[in-house]
């Protein structure tokens, strides 16, 4: 049976975990693919630092482990930019296959590290960038292929879903949701990528590419986190039963790429309301496949570790048969990609749930009224929960409307001498 050469770029949680499952799982591995892996040199950045369970091979050097005549398939485990992306190339030029997990590289890099690699013919396989264990990158690349994606959603950062699944009762707030978080080991000591919304982000760039075969400016991906979320908001999407989520959105409208994460307020039946904890979950709309939905462990060593060895037996089989190449890193071929311009997110439409605090007096509901209305946004609903005399909490839940509109009826209103701190502004989810 033919044993392949690893080289393992980084051994943190996800790297040792590689390792560990190799070893491990060497049999079951071997009966699915064919091919044994045998992880010969290992890049870290602490060669003193006690990593248990793992080879001895270290380096702190990670051209020697690329560049290793040993090592026919370089694992990239260890993040980063500037890095990361010198040493895939790397590998690339030297002929061997790569597994990556690296989101961030992939959202602002992959299309010179993807035409890189069909240049060569080497495979990239990067499953575990995206939603840890879930297999939506293999299901965007393999199984929708008889029909056009509609569109793309989902909860795909755990973090920021535990944090708002923490907070759904309206009784706690942002900091402690995070704590708990970070005490748990959930969320980083600087969490600012995940409840900022970037890491999200970063994923549903390679989601959107791989979904609409266009190549996706990171830089016009629209961005907002939940740190700004209070404990009230979450008490009145439940009385208009809703849930609250961070929502990473991919759509195609009018041949332009829609691309963006922000929380949303969900319907509480729908079946991604009910996705709480760490938990991911992927909702693909397929013309005629219609609504898949994904859901599983999205991060954490283990889970990762499964993608990256999962793209590793792949790419094995591969090597086997001769038939490297086969599938596009790209998920369609090179010469049916065409790059599509970005949506503003100004111009989307949809209901919105918008939040003041204001003076409890009367004409107050009027005037706020008037300015929606000319700018063409009609309400649906309205709470407003007096004390008289005081200043209270005003929430409208508004019928569909431009999102440039609603912004700037919002700055009309924030003028109002009324009006008190900043309004809050939560999209609705479509249903799309």
């Amino acid at each position: 049976m033919r044993t392949i050469g690893v080289g393992l770029l980084g051994c943190g949680v996800v790297g040792s975990a590689v390792a560990r499952l190799v070893r491990e799982n060497a049999d079951a591995i071997a009966a699915r693919c064919g091919a044994r892996f045998e992880i010969r040199k290992i890049a870290v950045k602490n060669r003193r630092k006690k990593h248990p369970g793992v080879p001895a091979r270290l380096f702190t050097s990670v051209d020697k482990v690329v560049s290793s005549p040993s090592v026919d398939l370089v694992v990239e485990v260890m993040g980063g930019e500037e890095e990361a992306f010198r040493a895939i190339m790397m590998a690339i030029a030297n002929k061997k296959h790569v597994v990556t997990a690296n989101k961030l590289l992939l959202a602002k890099r992959g299309e010179e590290i993807f035409s890189a690699a069909i240049a060569a013919g080497i495979e990239v396989g990067f499953e575990a960038a995206v939603a840890g264990a879930v297999p939506v990158i293999r299901t965007l690349k393999e199984a929708v292929a008889s029909g056009t994606v509609r569109s793309v959603q989902g909860i795909i950062n755990g973090t920021s879903n535990y944090i708002l699944t923490s907070m759904k009762d309206g009784t706690v707030s942002f900091a402690d949701a995070l704590a708990a978080a970070q005490k748990l080991g959930y969320a980083e000591a600087d969490p600012t990528f995940d409840v900022e919304g970037t890491d999200a982000a970063h994923k549903v760039a390679i989601l959107a590419s791989l979904a609409f075969g266009s190549p996706v400016d990171f830089s016009k991906v629209h961005i907002e986190g939940i740190s700004g979320l209070a404990p009230e908001d979450f008490e009145f999407a439940r009385q208009f039963g809703r849930v609250i989520k961070l929502l990473a959105v991919a759509r195609m409208e009018e041949n332009r790429l829609d691309v963006r994460v922000h929380p949303v307020m969900v319907a509480a039946a729908r079946p991604i309301a009910a996705v709480n904890g760490v938990t991911n979950a992927v909702e693909i709309n397929v013309s005629d496949a219609g609504r898949l939905m994904l859901i599983g462990p999205g991060a954490g060593g283990n889970a990762t570790a499964s993608a990256v060895i999962a793209n590793m037996a792949d790419i094995a089989r591969d090597m086997i048969l001769g038939a490297v190449g086969r599938i596009s890193p790209f998920g369609f071929m090179d010469r049916a990609r065409k790059k599509l311009p970005m949506m503003p997110v100004g111009e989307i439409t949809g209901g919105y749930y918008l939040r003041f605090t204001v003076e409890d007096k009367p004409g107050v509901l009027a005037a706020m009224a008037g300015i929606l209305g000319d700018n063409g946004i009609s309400i649906d609903s309205v709470i407003q929960k007096g004390r008289s005399g005081g200043v209270v909490p005003l929430v409208i839940l508004t019928h569909h409307a431009k999102e440039r509109d609603v912004h700037t009826a919002m700055k009309k209103i924030g003028k109002l001498r009324s009006t008190r701190n900043r309004a809050m502004i939560i999209r609705l989810d479509n249903g799309e």
